[in-house]
């Protein structure tokens, strides 16, 4: 798994590539972390390249949403997949965190 992170108007960006499994969910982790305490509130997560999520990789969204909510973070995932965007609806965490079809939507979202 490779991560892209990068800033534009006060937006920070990730770009998720590959798989997102029990080694690379460390990697997520401490970036999520790090957006929080740099005091970011708009984050939005690019998912096209994002072929597989394993557990671990669903555990580190999970572990995030209350702190964005206490922080004010909004966050916004966007060309998810089907198949990763089924996972994610399954186990119910479409209704925990905000997934859109294309970053077009994500960025009217935290506009």
């Amino acid at each position: 798994m490779q991560i892209k992170e990068y800033t534009e108007k006060s937006i920070y960006t990730i770009e998720i590539i590959g798989d997102l499994d029990a080694s690379s969910a460390i990697q997520l982790d401490q970036i999520l972390e790090k957006v929080v305490e740099n005091g970011t509130k708009k984050v939005l997560i690019d998912c096209k390249n994002l072929m597989y999520i394993a557990s671990a990789g669903l555990g580190v969204f999970v572990s995030h949403i209350e702190t964005f909510k206490e922080q004010n973070v909004f966050c916004v995932l966007y060309d998810m997949s089907d198949k990763v965007k089924n996972i994610f609806q399954i186990l119910g965490l479409d209704t925990l965190l905000k997934i859109v079809k294309d970053r077009e939507t994500a960025l009217q979202i935290v506009q």
